[in-house]
């Protein structure tokens, strides 16, 4: 069985690259010393510190296994090949939403480093693959859970 490849930009891979360094070097440390001072109280049988020392080492161990799967599985976008012509992952474009005639701008990224909140929407969710392979002019039907949404390509970049 082959393995989904996950798609990234250079700015995703860095902030993933970062967060894996500060969780090795940074949180690890921090994690096992609190276990240390947890034991030095004693019976560890009964030490709700310990217990909550040894979820939050599972936790973090979980995260840095997470983000060393994400990437050995990843292909990072050559910004450089990203066409202007039409929407693909890493572009970024700029939208009419036709029903309530305003306009939002979007980029869209591999599923590992999709933010709505900072506008970066995956490939994968429904406006984002709606809007894939659009030319600038074209007015798009995206099927969403509440119903269609209509957009009106108005630019392309990267």
């Amino acid at each position: 069985m082959s393995e989904k490849e996950i798609i990234l930009t250079r700015e995703g891979l860095q902030k993933i690259e970062d967060e894996l360094e500060q969780l090795k070097t940074v949180r690890r440390k921090e994690v096992a010393e609190r276990i240390k001072e947890a034991i030095a109280f004693g019976d560890i049988s009964e030490n709700s510190e310990y217990d909550e020392a040894k979820n939050e080492q599972a936790q973090v161990e979980e995260r840095i296994a997470k983000l060393e799967m994400t990437l050995r599985k990843a292909k990072v976008l050559d910004e450089s090949q990203i066409s202007l012509d039409v929407v693909n992952v890493g572009s970024i474009v700029k939208v009419k939403d036709l029903e309530f005639d305003e306009d939002v701008e979007y980029t869209i990224v591999g599923s590992a480093e999709a933010d709505p909140y900072e506008g970066k929407i995956s490939n994968e969710a429904p406006v984002g693959r709606g809007l894939l392979g659009s030319r600038v002019g074209d007015i798009v039907d995206v099927q969403v859970p509440d119903g269609i949404i209509k957009y009106e390509i108005l630019e392309i970049k990267r």
